[in-house]
């Protein structure tokens, strides 16, 4: 299992389109992935459940991938973070 944490600094926080980028990305692979901020979890590779957290600048969250593809999940998910503008990892 891995786990990364995130600060949100996009202005507009994470909205449908990247939300819809980042899910997308997710899909890809075969691990588990949840997302999780406000103390509330979701499945990263359903967009009902990233939106419904309402992510918007200032937030913390974090991702945790479990499975064969972890390493390449988090990866790639932290690269379309960063190479979209929404955050930056936040070293724990």
């Amino acid at each position: 299992m891995i786990k990364r944490v995130f600060e949100i600094t996009s202005e507009a926080g994470i909205h449908a389109r990247p939300a819809t980028t980042l899910v997308n990305t997710a899909m890809v692979f075969d691990c588990d992935i949840q997302l999780t901020a406000f103390k509330k979890t979701v499945d990263f590779k359903s967009i009902m459940g990233v939106m419904s957290l309402g992510i918007y600048r200032g937030s913390c969250i974090e991702i945790t991938c479990n499975g064969q593809d972890e390493k390449e999940a988090i990866e790639a998910l932290t690269e379309q973070i960063v190479n979209l503008k929404l955050g930056h990892e936040v070293k724990i």
